[in-house]
């Protein structure tokens, strides 16, 4: 990756390292202290003061497949966190939860997923054959579905049955009933990729479905990709960073858009980009936050966070300087489950269970169990998920 832009000054020593530039005004740093500014910046330490819509943008969204996991995720970055500011924040219409990132739900902030949905839809992965083969639907067909659920859904909000049951009412889309229907919204993404749809307050048991703005104040509708793009690059790189344009775009969409498009957009934020390398590894970092990393400090701290976070959701879980290869099953499990984290100085150390009150801890490579650290946090993690912990055990 050629080198893109430096800033003007050398950063200085810090607590036994020294940032260097190689190659012509690349910045050179270590991992530990990427992990350090990293667990920082996500609020995992310290936690922040702010509400859950603070969280979900610094984020740049939180899975929400499992609503109490996005709890959990919020609630352990926030000095009052308690669960139920996710749910409480979707009702307000502070967050909206839709199909976002790899096809997955998530809460974001109005902004960021009109960003994200934007992009999204620029993949235009519904007009590729495998996906017309899988599904039976063509792309007219999504384009005749955009303008039917828009209609449907316009100041209402329904159920996925009610919203099929009057959608096949019209003879074309009775072929795609059972795609429509399915838990999977296989069929609904596109929909919502494209601003026709998004989730809406539960009812009951039921999930259920309307137009953004029904229940986003202000809604302005999706932007132009090349408008949206900055929003998101800034926001993941503001949380994840360092990244090349491969990552973002592994992360957004598993790769399905394209590469010379992405680097464009990465690009075109010019001297708002700063190229760094992490122990041989080369990757965009905001110019802004340099000096922030330059003063990370390097710590042996334990953290515990909770399954499906955003804190190994960001970066993949093939990145192995966070996570060792040897032990990514034990982290990306079956069905996509992603289990509970322990951190050590940033890096994953370990995985944890919560079951009647015990925190079951699992650490790699026979790593004996920080007792006294994860004690430490039975407080917070009690907070957090609303359940009594009482011990901590060894796998």
């Amino acid at each position: 990756m050629a080198d893109r832009v430096g800033v003007g000054r050398k950063l200085g020593p810090s607590c036994g390292w020294r940032a260097e530039r190689v190659r012509g005004g690349v910045v050179r740093v270590s991992w530990d202290q990427v992990f350090s500014w990293r667990v920082r910046r996500q609020f995992v330490d310290p936690r922040t003061k702010g509400d859950a819509g603070a969280v979900v943008e610094r984020l740049c969204g939180v899975q929400a497949q499992v609503t109490s996991a996005a709890e959990t995720a919020v609630a352990l970055r926030r000095s009052a966190g308690e669960p139920g500011a996710v749910v409480a924040a979707l009702g307000e219409g502070a967050l909206m939860k839709t199909w976002a990132m790899r096809g997955t739900l998530h809460a974001l902030t109005p902004e960021q997923g009109a960003a994200a949905l934007s992009l999204m839809a620029s993949a235009r992965t519904w007009e590729k054959p495998a996906w017309t083969r899988a599904s039976g639907a063509t792309p007219d067909d999504v384009a005749a579905l955009v303008e039917a659920v828009g209609d449907i859904l316009d100041g209402r909000v329904l159920t996925r049955d009610e919203l099929v049951t009057e959608l096949i009412a019209e003879r074309r889309f009775q072929p795609l009933e059972d795609h429509l229907r399915s838990g999977w919204g296989s069929m609904l993404k596109p929909l919502a990729w494209q601003g026709a749809l998004c989730h809406g307050p539960s009812r009951g048991t039921s999930v259920t479905f309307t137009n953004p703005a029904h229940v986003i104040p202000g809604w302005s509708g999706i932007p132009d990709p090349d408008t949206a793009a900055p929003t998101i690059i800034r926001a993941y790189l503001g949380a994840y960073g360092p990244a090349t344009p491969e990552i973002f775009n592994t992360w957004l969409t598993r790769g399905f858009l394209s590469k010379p498009t992405v680097r464009r957009w990465f690009s075109n934020l010019g001297k708002e980009l700063t190229e760094i390398e992490v122990e041989g590894r080369p990757g965009y970092f905001l110019t802004a936050h340099l000096d922030e990393l330059a003063r990370a400090t390097p710590t042996s701290a334990v953290h515990l966070l909770g399954q499906f976070d955003q804190y190994i959701l960001g970066p993949g879980t093939g990145d192995t300087a966070l996570l060792p290869g040897d032990h990514r099953a034990k982290v990306s499990r079956t069905a996509g489950w992603i289990s509970p984290l322990v951190l050590t100085g940033g890096r994953i150390t370990g995985t944890w269970d919560l079951d009647k009150g015990d925190l079951t801890v699992s650490m790699f490579d026979s790593t004996p169990i920080p007792t006294a650290q994860i004690t430490a946090e039975l407080p917070r993690i009690a907070k957090a998920t609303g359940q009594p912990v009482n011990t901590v055990r060894s796998a």
